[in-house]
């Protein structure tokens, strides 16, 4: 069975991701409060201007080379639109037994993507979360799926990858993260120190 949320015509709070994307290159205006106030637009977006920069770069290196497969851009933007679903509800415990606090799935997610993207050279593709998500306490297995620069060591960035997630995920959020399993799916061109191609 095809997984819903990698239709190209998904929805996001009411957008696809192609709208989303003419927003961004339009410098968000005018303004669109439909998009600007629903978090899930807002995660998507973020994720769209992080690719775009990547993407700029890898331009610049591709007309000095000849075409490389960009299947990973597709892979990556089926992550985005899995990552801003709402999901599964993540509790988050209080003093006040009355109080009823969590975050959702895809709030978890984007920590995830944003804590990766953040790392040089790393591109986010998919985060999935394995375990029981809406039982505060149960082991949860975390899968990433990056992209990485050719000619980074992909071991030492992999491992950058899952300390950076493990550390965000226990800052932000009270997940039991039994283990966090970081694969390479894609490797990318890269730029050499004098900015030619690699």
């Amino acid at each position: 069975m095809t997984d819903p949320y990698l239709r190209g015509d998904e929805l996001i709070d009411g957008h696809t991701l192609d709208e989303l994307s003419d927003y961004l290159a339009r410098g968000r205006t005018p303004a669109d409060p439909s998009i600007d106030g629903s978090p899930e637009c807002r995660a998507a977006l973020a994720s769209l201007e992080r690719l775009s920069r990547t993407t700029m770069e890898l331009m610049e290196v591709e007309a000095e080379r000849s075409p490389t497969d960009d299947g990973w851009v597709s892979r990556i933007l089926d992550g985005i639109r899995l990552d801003v679903q709402s999901g599964r509800r993540v509790p988050l415990s209080h003093p006040d037994e009355t109080a009823d606090l969590a975050l959702t799935e895809g709030a978890v997610r984007a920590l995830v993507r944003g804590v990766g993207d953040g790392i040089d050279g790393v591109i986010v593709g998919r985060c999935r979360l394995d375990g029981d998500l809406e039982t505060l306490g149960s082991p949860v297995a975390v899968h990433v799926e990056i992209s990485v620069r050719y000619g980074d060591p992909l071991e030492a960035v992999a491992a950058e990858v899952r300390a950076a997630v493990a550390a965000e995920l226990a800052a932000h959020a009270e997940l039991n993260v039994a283990s966090v399993d970081v694969t390479v799916t894609d490797v990318r061109a890269g730029r050499a120190q004098d900015g030619g191609p690699a």
